[in-house]
Parts: structure tokens; sequence; C-alpha cells
């Protein structure tokens, strides 16, 4: 079975507390956009989870999020017959912020639910994926929406309007989990407009969504190329530009396709991985053979 899995910006990203078990409760808006992973998961006679890929960094043992996912499926759903292999087309950047390694995650559960018939409902799935990483259950639903709490509670919100995302990411790579410790050492956090985005997002009112995003690991993540990218952007007017996730990947958003593509051709004479992409409204996609 081969799919595709859309990596995913944060248009907002808010945290909210830190809870008692050490995780933390976020407020987020996430979008899906046109930048695909592509994911083949086919039984193997082995009775071995395999990892291959065209990525010589990603990782291909048991830290990878894929196989992470493949074994949680197996312990939920009590298989008998383990050996899968999962093929990864990388495209998306890792350790960037926009999923890429979670989209794989997230396409290896659906896969597998669909080929072993175990018929776990998209709650269940989210449910048991948000155990292993927070961005897995939006990359599961994917399109536009309000994401709460660790990553488990998911609110569809109308679709970002017509516009083209600009994407670069930076050669500098970002933990996720010290990302985070960072963001808890700060003395304190300047905090986001989450009702306001939340009533622009359910009214689909797209300069209302643009003006109120924003990142609060900003405030801890220092991506020195960020001011940078984020004056370019705004050059060729933005109607925001932000870091996404724990960074350090930023993107733009533009209602003006021709300024859109100026940007991207300038930030492309200097950065090597940019993307110009398009929101999407899911984050699996099947490719038929």
């Amino acid at each position: 079975m081969i799919v595709r899995a859309a990596a995913k910006l944060n248009l907002m990203l808010d945290v909210v507390k830190k809870l008692d078990n050490g995780y933390h409760s976020l407020f987020m808006l996430m979008q899906s956009v046109d930048l695909y992973d592509i994911v083949e998961v086919e039984r193997n006679e082995m009775g071995k989870i395999l990892i291959e890929s065209d990525s010589f960094s990603m990782p291909k043992d048991n830290t990878n999020i894929a196989y992470k996912c493949a074994e949680l499926f197996f312990d939920t759903v009590n298989a008998g017959q383990r050996g899968v292999t999962i093929r990864i087309g990388k495209n998306i950047p890792m350790a960037a912020g926009i999923a890429g390694g979670s989209a794989d995650g997230a396409a290896v559960l659906y896969c597998l639910n669909k080929m072993y018939g175990a018929n776990l409902s998209e709650m269940q799935l989210r449910e048991i994926s948000s155990k292993v990483g927070a961005d897995i259950p939006f990359s599961l639903t994917g399109g536009t929406a309000i994401v709460l709490n660790t990553g488990d509670v998911i609110a569809p919100v109308k679709p970002l309007s017509d516009c083209k995302i600009i994407i670069v990411k930076p050669e500098q790579d970002v933990s996720t989990k010290e990302a985070y410790s960072m963001l808890d050492k700060l003395p304190r956090i300047r905090h986001l407009d989450r009702a306001g985005m939340l009533e622009a997002a359910a009214k689909g009112d797209y300069q209302g969504v643009c003006s109120r995003c924003g990142n609060v690991f900003e405030q801890a993540v220092e991506v020195p190329e960020r001011p940078h990218i984020k004056s370019i952007m705004r050059k060729y007017g933005a109607d925001a530009s932000l870091m996404s996730g724990s960074g350090p990947t930023v993107f733009g958003i533009f209602s003006d396709n021709i300024n859109a593509e100026k940007c991207f051709e300038e930030l492309g004479k200097k950065y090597k991985n940019v993307f110009k992409c398009s929101p999407v409204n899911k984050g699996i996609i099947e490719i038929l053979r």
C-alpha cells in the first residue's frame, strides 16, 4: 500500500501549561500543505519491522517514528504476524518542525489499519498515536484544525483561503525535546491571542487568522537566519510569516501568487530547502497502483 503523507504548519502554537506528567498542554492551529513524503508499507516474511529510505540521515532502527507507530499498532491489535517493510521517500525535511517524522508515522498507522483489517476508528488511531508524538494525530486527519492538549483533541475548522505558502528550512536542526526544555526555562512566556484565533478560524476569516499567527517557541529557540527570512517574506507582501513547530523552519503566507513566486525565487538563491506550497484538506492520500 502506498500513500502520500503531508507536511504540516503551525499557524498558531501556544503552550498553555506544563502537565504533571512532563508533557505540555498546547493550543495550535494547524494546516496541511502539499509537500509530501511517499510511504509504502508491505508485509514481509521475516517477522520484523524494517525501515528503508532514500534518506541517508533518517534512522532505520526502533528510534524511527514510523517504526514506533508500527510497533504500537501491532501491540494494540495483538497481531500475530508483525513482518512489514516500510519504505519512505523523503521530501519533507527532518528536525524541521513540519511533521516530517510524524507524517510518516501517521501514514504507517493508516496503512496497517487497512492492511490488517483492524478497523480502528480515527479516534482510536489518534489516541494510540498521541503516545508517540503530538503531531501524529493531526497528520492522520490533516486539513485545517484547532489542535489542543497533547495533540489528541482535534476540531476541524473552515479551510484556509486560497493562498500560497513559501517554506524555508535553514541548515540548522532543532530537537523538539531541547526546544521544550528551553521554553520551560523562560521566566515568562508572552502568550498569544488564542480566543481571537479560534473565532477567526471558525469563521474562515483569512485576514483575521493571518493577523494572529504566532509561535511561542520563537521566544526560546534561536534561529539566526529567521529575521532575514522573515524580512524577505515581508518585502514581498506576506500576510504572515513565522516559525513552525519547534523550528527552525520559517514560512510565509501569500494571497498574491506572483509575489509568492518572487519570494520563492529570491530565497532559493540562498537556501537549499525552499518550497512553494498550497493548503490541502487531507493529511494522507492513497496512491493507486
